[in-house]
């Protein structure tokens, strides 16, 4: 290469230039190429600026000769081209490119909005002029610097360029030249990622939102890239950026308040202009939208999108399985067990263990789907013998929870044993793999509790919230009901109390109801009737606000707290019982407690046909309704010898869904004895004495 002339030297001839450019550039025309990502589209590629844009102007007269800018921007891009960045930076250093900008100023501003059609600066064969030669070489003077690691010079450079043709595109799109409109599109692409780099992510947020909002005319390409880079950002760089404000904003328009917003915004519309063809597929689109839907707990909205996708694009199982997912993030059980059935065929995929290992999560949560989730669980921890020691340990976990439920609806007493007895040693084995799995802790302290081994579920509650370090109340409800099952109601109280100190107010709702609870048990009514009333103003307040979690696991319903004041006044023969149930019955018109509670009523005015008919409707509204069962035997035992069969057949029914319900038991035994059966009755009295001494104010099963 010739020497390169010191500033203010003299600058060699364009014949020179020419030669020195000819020499250096592969003759041969340079290949069409499509817009790339910035650290593709930030380098020239060797075909770029051969021999026919790098030779000077000769096409017209004005032409023939170059001035200093443009022959030191034209050796520059040369260099650049070659690879040497610190000899191109070096020839841009010699160009007063502020200067060159001032005095091309007023000849950007001025040129006039497109017309329709093809013009002759469109034309490929139009040599750039000098405003584009000094643009570009500032644009490839960031590139420089942006390579040897000054990044907030590069970003400035870069800056500079925009900054000097914004005023082109105030009043529409411009009439430039298609050399020039590359170098901004490259430079607005370029600036918000040297900003990155440089590490100043305010200034990197704004320039992603001054590319987006301001009219660039952009190629569509250009934009998709620019828009998924930005959701990256957003959702994956660490910065809290204000909302963007625009000078004008038409009603109705959303405007995202948060990152997180603004991010499902972009992804959005990329997945709009794929589905109008206006690019093409990209998978990471979908995967970032959907980390950015989980976080706004809005798995209904990832699934509406997975199901507008066209089928090809996914392989079908990891469809269905990812719909599966979502449903039953919105509590869809049904409908996620459906896809997993039919991913999990045996013409499909039957060992996928992930889908096999769900399959089972949603039948261990229901018990008619129990024996299914035992089928499930058994295939998971097949395929895992060897792999996965986390995925086997959670095998276990939902094997032995599948037992547990199955064991809830067998009718044989010792078909139930057996079935217990898998169930803690599929616990237990778990335990092993697994031993800090806070959930399995506390499924063992369930299982146990449901057992009557509340030594062990009590030993489980505490380890449960050391391990969670007391953050999730449901491992306080089972400490305080396991207290209240062990008749330690004031411990149950303090454990109750400390919880409340340490939860959320939203999840409150199920630990203020035990303490009601407790308070009925320790006979002190009007305390719990006050409790009833804060949890009351809770839930309302609760259903008032905006910012309201739905579907909260630990939620208490409106209906429950009247129905709960309802018993207890019925307790007390209060007048205001009737008031509540009417309460109660207007929040939900048939409910199987509310006319269980209207019969309760009716026997204690000795309205014995009306208090049987309400029974008998809470039994047929609730199939598995215990207390409606019970309560129909207990009657019927009351209303002569001919109707004790019957008596005996309600109460067993009612002992083969609740095998642990003393007053099922209690009642029992007084059939037993009016029948003359004393040896069973004994048995049953005996029965209801054991679990009395373990019984909690409320059932475990209303654990989560």
């Amino acid at each position: 290469m010739a020497a390169e002339p010191e500033d203010g030297g003299e600058v060699a001839p364009p014949e020179a230039a020419a030669a020195e450019m000819n020499g250096g550039a592969d003759p041969s025309p340079p290949a069409k190429e499509e817009p790339a990502a910035v650290a593709e589209a930030d380098q020239p590629s060797a075909g770029e600026g051969k021999a026919k844009e790098a030779e000077p102007p000769t096409s017209s007269g004005e032409g023939l000769s170059l001035n200093y800018e443009e022959a030191r921007a034209l050796l520059g891009r040369l260099e650049f081209q070659k690879g040497n960045v610190e000899a191109a930076l070096c020839v841009f250093d010699g160009i007063d490119l502020q200067g060159a900008i001032q005095r091309f100023q007023p000849s950007l501003s001025d040129k006039a909005p497109a017309k329709k059609g093809p013009t002759k600066s469109e034309s490929d064969s139009d040599p750039p002029n000098a405003a584009t030669l000094v643009l570009e070489a500032i644009y490839l003077k960031s590139l420089s610097l942006q390579k040897l690691g000054k990044s907030t010079e590069a970003a400035q450079q870069c800056k500079s360029v925009i900054d000097s043709v914004e005023s082109m595109f105030q009043n529409g799109t411009p009439d430039i030249e298609q050399k020039l409109q590359e170098t901004i599109n490259k430079s607005v692409e370029l600036l918000p990622e040297a900003w990155k780099k440089a590490g100043n992510l305010q200034e990197a947020l704004a320039s992603y939102r001054r590319a987006l909002l301001s009219p660039w005319n952009l190629d569509e390409e250009c934009i998709t890239r620019i828009q998924k880079r930005f959701s990256v950002f957003l959702l994956y760089g660490c910065v809290e950026g204000s909302p963007p404000r625009c000078a004008s904003q038409p009603e109705g328009i959303f405007v995202p308040k948060n990152n997180i917003e603004e991010a499902i915004l972009l992804l959005t519309i990329l997945l709009k202009k794929w589905y109008q063809g206006k690019t093409h597929w990209d998978p990471s689109v979908m995967e970032h939208l959907t980390y950015a839907l989980s976080i706004c707990s809005k798995p209904s909205v990832v699934a509406n999108h997975l199901e507008e996708v066209l089928p090809g694009i996914y392989p079908r199982t990891e469809r269905w399985n990812t719909l599966a997912f979502c449903y039953y993030g919105v509590g869809h059980k049904e409908v996620a067990l459906n896809f997993l059935r039919k991913s999990l065929n045996k013409h499909e995929n039957p060992k996928d263990t992930m889908a096999l290992l769900l399959a089972a999560k949603i039948c261990s949560e229901e018990c008619h789907l129990a024996s299914k989730g035992v089928e499930y669980a058994r295939r998971a921890i097949a395929n895992t013998e060897s792999l996965d020691v986390h995925l086997k340990s959670t095998g276990l976990h939902f094997l032995g929870s599948c037992l547990g439920k199955k064991a809830k609806t067998v009718s044989s007493d010792h078909q139930r044993s057996l079935l217990q007895t898998e169930t803690m040693k599929s616990l237990t084995e778990s335990m092993t793999l697994d031993r800090q799995n806070p959930n399995l802790i506390f499924d063992m302290g369930v299982e146990y509790a449901e057992q009557r081994n509340m030594n062990a579920a009590l030993r489980c509650a505490k380890e449960f919230i050391d391990t969670t370090g007391g953050s999730v109340s449901k491992g306080w409800r089972l400490l305080a009901l396991v207290l209240s099952a062990q008749q330690r109601y004031s411990e149950a109280e303090v454990a109750t109390n400390a919880a409340l100190d340490e939860t959320a107010k939203w999840d409150q709702g199920a630990l203020l109801r035990i303490k009601a609870k407790l308070k009925v048990a320790q006979s002190s009514p009007m305390e719990a009737v006050e409790a009833y009333r804060v949890l009351l103003a809770l839930v309302q307040a609760q259903k008032n606000s905006p910012k309201k979690v739905e579907g909260e696991a630990d939620g208490v319903t409106e209906f429950e707290i009247w129905q709960g004041l309802a018993n207890l006044y019925s307790s007390l023969s209060h007048r205001d019982a009737e008031i509540c149930l009417q309460k109660a019955r207007a929040l939900k018109s048939y409910s199987a407690a509310t006319l269980q509670a209207e019969g309760y009523m009716h026997e204690a005015r000795s309205q014995s046909s009306d208090a049987l008919a309400s029974y008998v409707n809470a039994s047929s509204t609730e199939l598995e309704h215990v207390p409606a069962k019970v309560a129909i035997g207990a009657l019927c035992s009351k209303q002569g010898p001919k109707y004790l069969p019957a008596a005996r057949s309600f109460l067993s029914d009612a002992l083969r869904v609740e095998p642990t319900n003393r007053m099922a038991w209690l009642h029992l035994g007084k059939v037993h004895k009016l029948d003359g059966r004393i040896a069973d009755a004994a048995d049953c009295f005996q029965a209801a004495v054991m679990l009395e001494e373990s019984d909690p104010v409320e059932s475990f099963r209303t654990l989560p």
